[in-house]
């Protein structure tokens, strides 16, 4: 399964009631849209470390990361890339 669709898969399971009505574009604010709060939030950085393998650093809390499913895969991706750079 790609990334954005594990990120798809886990917003519209914990945040959408019914996923008919869930109609994001990749780079749709999840703040603005009232999708997340600071809970939700949280269990997105749960979701994140559980299934992608690493700790989100406090200093990484920023909505650059977090806000939209754009934002999110682009975040793990340089999270992995500097991971698998560290390796070598």
């Amino acid at each position: 399964m790609s990334t954005e669709k594990k990120i798809r898969t886990f917003i519209n399971e914990n945040f959408f009631y019914d996923e008919s009505k869930n109609h994001l574009k990749i780079e749709d604010s999840f703040l603005e849209n009232g999708i997340l709060d600071s809970t939700g939030v949280m269990e997105l950085v749960a979701f994140i470390e559980e299934n992608f393998g690493f700790h989100v650093e406090d200093n990484e809390l920023v909505p650059e990361n977090l806000d939209s499913i754009k934002g999110v895969m682009d975040y793990i991706e340089k999270k992995q890339n500097k991971s698998a750079a560290v390796a070598n």
